[in-house]
């Protein structure tokens, strides 16, 4: 910026003095012209009066303009002690002779003369000065001199307007230096500087607290994996241990009979199943919206029936009604059949055996309305706001099996396709979970929908 402040000046200035010697030059020339027509009138009046052989011509002062009279058969008449002038050109002689009334020209002979010769009689008279280049000389130089003090003032200027302009970017270079060595996220850039700079400044700061945010949810996810997978590894833990210490006193059989070793065995699958499940929904949320499948347009009638199936297919007893309706949607197959498989799950875990859980899908306006209705006992209203957090489980719910992270997901993947999930209470006195999704346009060549309205999935 200190260069381009000094270039900037200097090409200022050189064009500044191109233009103003420019005009200077046109105007002194004009002012000297205008004085060699009045003299040269006035010494053609003089000699017109006396003639031009007895004209008197005043001796030369030694400065000023230069005189000169041409006579009729050539010869020249000048005052006494004047320098001597260039040779009368052919040009002065003819208008001497009267081939034109005057003329006006300049010479190249010693330094440079502009002669103007006026016709009087039979003769002419000629009036002249010496080129003098010394204002624009001067003009000039004094022109140099201030543009190399624009110069300097220009750079002071610039490099001073400069460095303050780009202190905070200083400040914010070192501030991302500290944060690179110290992975320190908690120290704010401070706001200041104006316009882009301030707008830079800010998004950094939200940029750390966004960084914030996500190790504060590491931090989280991991105290919280950490206790919920406590309980689980405990119980597996001493059951293992127990099994191991019959066995070494070679009294597995007498101590455990038949059916307490089934009951045992039963015990022991169970947890090795639900430390899966909660190790899969643990990655399954660590990942976050990362994913490497790709956005599709679906049909979601064929997402609901095939999460559906997969439910009643892991538990037999669990009686799943649907009444689905074609509807497109923009998202990714796999994550949405999951978020449908968690919430029939979570509905399967209440609603009791003899009552079918209900799976609704239809197109409302502009969105893909989920509905899940159980019969069972219902959320309080004290759970309603947490329903969606991850672990949390409420206090009915402690002794049945689950992570308290399956509600959780559903949030996340219904988020991250721009729906939203809502809570409510069933008119069958259970929970209505409810997803809207925005739908999208069906393609041209429409898949035929196989699955009917009121089908079951047992």
């Amino acid at each position: 910026m200190t260069v381009i402040a000094a270039t900037a000046i200097a090409v200022s200035v050189f064009v500044a003095f191109q233009v103003a010697s420019e005009l200077m030059d046109r105007k002194l020339l004009e002012t000297a012209e205008n004085q060699l027509h009045a003299d040269s009138r006035v010494l053609a009046t003089n000699a017109e009066r006396a003639g031009l052989a007895q004209v008197q011509l005043p001796p030369y002062p030694g400065s000023g303009r230069l005189a000169r009279v041409i006579l009729p058969d050539g010869s020249t008449r000048t005052p006494a002690g004047q320098p001597e002038l260039p040779p009368v050109s052919e040009q002065a002689r003819r208008v001497a002779e009267g081939a034109s009334t005057d003329l006006l020209e300049s010479t190249d002979w010693n330094d440079g003369y502009r002669v103007y010769t006026l016709r009087v009689g039979d003769g002419a008279v000629q009036v002249a000065d010496l080129a003098d280049d010394s204002p624009i000389n001067e003009f000039g130089f004094g022109m140099l001199l201030i543009g190399l003090l624009c110069m300097a003032g220009g750079a002071l200027v610039g490099r001073t307007v400069a460095r303050t302009a780009l202190a905070p970017i200083d400040r914010l270079t070192a501030a991302a230096v500290h944060v690179a060595q110290t992975r320190d996220l908690d120290a704010d850039i401070p706001d200041e500087g104006g316009g882009e700079i301030r707008q830079l400044v800010q998004s950094i700061n939200d940029m750390l607290a966004a960084l914030r945010d996500s190790r504060q949810a590491q931090r989280l996810l991991a105290e919280d994996a950490a206790h919920e997978l406590k309980t689980p590894l405990t119980s597996l833990r001493l059951n293992v241990e127990l099994l191991i210490r019959l066995d070494r006193r070679g009294t597995l059989d007498s101590a455990l009979p038949a059916e307490s070793r089934t009951r045992l065995l039963n015990d022991l699958g169970a947890q090795v199943a639900e430390l899966s499940t909660l190790a899969a929904e643990l990655t399954d949320l660590a990942r976050g919206d990362v994913s490497d499948e790709s956005t599709e347009l679906i049909d979601f009638a064929d997402v609901v029936v095939a999460a559906a199936t997969r439910a009643g297919s892991r538990a037999p007893d669990m009686e799943i009604v649907l009444d689905v309706t074609p509807v497109w949607v923009s998202g990714r197959p796999a994550a949405l059949q999951r978020a449908v498989l968690n919430l029939v799950d979570n509905a399967g875990k209440w609603s009791p055996v003899d009552q079918p859980i209900q799976v609704r899908l239809r197109a409302e306006g502009a969105s893909a309305v989920l509905e899940v209705d159980d019969a069972g006992p219902g959320i309080d209203a004290a759970d309603v706001p947490r329903v969606f957090d991850r672990f949390y489980r409420a206090d009915s719910a402690r002794a049945l099996p689950g992570s308290g992270l399956g509600l959780s997901i559903v949030q996340r993947v219904v988020d991250a396709h721009g729906g939203r999930a809502t809570v409510a209470r069933s008119a069958r006195g259970g929970a209505l979970l409810r997803v809207d999704l925005p739908a999208a346009s069906p393609p041209t060549a429409r898949p035929l929908f196989t699955a009917g309205k009121d089908t079951a999935a047992r």
